[in-house]
């Protein structure tokens, strides 16, 4: 069985890590393990909501493998508690109708102890209500405001991945300083885009840039050639964000519309997970700049617990599969799903969680509201956190890198503190 197989989390079985096995133990029948669970004495349940189908599967795909191998590497640990973890998937779809669905699933159905997962705003967006009217914790590995945003609700929170006003927040200023003040953005139409849309036009302006053109772009769209002509010919900087199965045709047709007099280049990653920097038509890329949380290609010193997550998760150096080099992966993105996890164990063993209920959970939340900062290291190898409780946000550096020779090569990284921004909302207010 190959590796990515063998990564693969089964929708209709529960994976029993290997660190069970390791343990020594042999997990009872259903009806004891049931009995053992209620008592908080059987393995710990993870929902896991994943985008296997729809626009985000590569998205999907790639946090599927990186949660295997965290939770791999948590149950070879003696598991969260003591306790070995178990994960339940269920497909979303990509869909909000079917996201709502799916953590009613797990809620009801499936009677995990937590829920954690998905990317696409949209999606987190239906789904949350569903997580609040169950009173179970729903922690989503999204970029979207709508957390930090206060329009959710208590039981929700993004503590493994930061949101894009703080990465806009963090990265804007080096590009109106560094590549140009007129800018023209585009972006997909939905919450994540309108997020860039609003929050780079916001720094843009209070630091004495201009926004040409807002370029909006349905999320299904696989031709673009018809958005470009649309860019003003005094635009110094052409920013892009673009996510979803036609990005590579983005991008190359991008390349074919502008070619050798094109503007100074901007975009976020998104626009290039899955992608191999060696495609044919990417050669305009070179020179361009790229938004990354944390760095596809790995420089010569990168540090020992950044290198173990590669290994674990099964990525090479150039970021993609060590077992299929044309199969990139989501780098900048999938590693919230690692350092949730381990957020979870945190907050799990300290606020004495035992099982699903009133009195457990809101120990778990207001444990986790609790926590201030997530220190760099084999949990939390994309580097250092600063968590916000009021907000259930978490904040990381950003890196700006440069396309060099089919590369991305990291020329910038922001400190933390440039990407936090005034809280707007207050979680710990709410009831529980």
């Amino acid at each position: 069985m190959s590796q990515d197989r063998a990564a693969t989390i089964s929708r209709r079985h529960v994976l029993q890590a290997a660190g069970t096995l390791a343990l020594g133990a042999h997990l009872p029948g259903p009806w004891v393990e049931r009995a053992a669970a209620q008592a908080g004495q059987g393995p710990l349940r993870l929902g896991f909501q994943v985008h296997r189908t729809g626009i985000g599967a590569v998205y999907g795909r790639w946090y599927e493998r990186t949660t295997t191998a965290a939770v791999k590497l948590i149950n070879e640990k003696g598991g969260i508690g003591g306790r070995p973890v178990e994960i339940v998937a269920e497909d979303d779809g990509t869909d909000p109708k079917r996201g709502a669905e799916v953590v009613e699933k797990l809620a009801v159905q499936h009677k995990v102890d937590f829920i954690f997962g998905t990317l696409f705003s949209h999606v987190v967006i239906a789904s949350a209500p569903r997580a609040g009217e169950l009173k179970i914790p729903y922690l989503v590995v999204s970029e979207g405001y709508h957390v930090a945003s206060g329009r959710l609700n208590r039981y929700v929170f993004q503590p493994g991945i930061t949101d894009v006003r703080a990465q806009v927040t963090a990265v804007a200023p080096w590009i109106l300083k560094n590549l140009g003040k007129k800018v023209t953005l585009i972006f997909p139409d939905y919450a994540f885009g309108h997020d860039h849309r609003d929050f780079f036009s916001r720094v843009a302006t209070a630091q004495g840039g201009t926004v040409r053109a807002l370029i909006p772009i349905p999320p299904t769209e696989t031709s673009f050639t018809k958005y470009f002509p649309r860019v003003p010919a005094d635009t110094e900087v052409l920013y892009h964000v673009m996510v979803g199965p036609g990005v590579l045709t983005f991008v190359k047709e991008l390349g074919e519309h502008f070619g050798s007099r094109r503007p100074q280049i901007f975009g976020f990653i998104d626009s290039l997970e899955g992608v191999d920097l060696a495609s044919a038509g990417l050669e305009f890329l070179e020179g361009t700049y790229f938004w990354e949380a944390f760095p596809r290609y790995a420089a010569a010193n990168i540090p020992q617990h950044a290198r173990f997550y590669r290994e674990r998760v099964g990525v090479n150096d150039s970021g993609a599969s060590v077992t299929d080099p044309r199969d990139v992966s989501t780098f900048s993105h999938m590693f919230g799903c690692w350092e949730t996890l381990f957020v979870i164990k945190r907050a799990v063993e300290q606020s004495g969680y035992k099982k699903p209920g009133a009195a457990d959970y809101k120990a778990f939340i207001e444990t986790l509201e609790g926590f201030q900062s997530f220190p760099e290291g084999t949990e939390h190898p994309q580097g250092p956190k600063k968590f916000v409780g009021r907000l259930h946000q978490a904040f990381g550096q950003q890196v700006v890198s440069r396309v060099e020779k089919r590369r991305l090569n990291a020329v910038h990284r922001t400190a933390i503190e440039d990407s936090m921004y005034p809280p707007e909302a207050d979680y710990t207010k709410q009831p529980l």
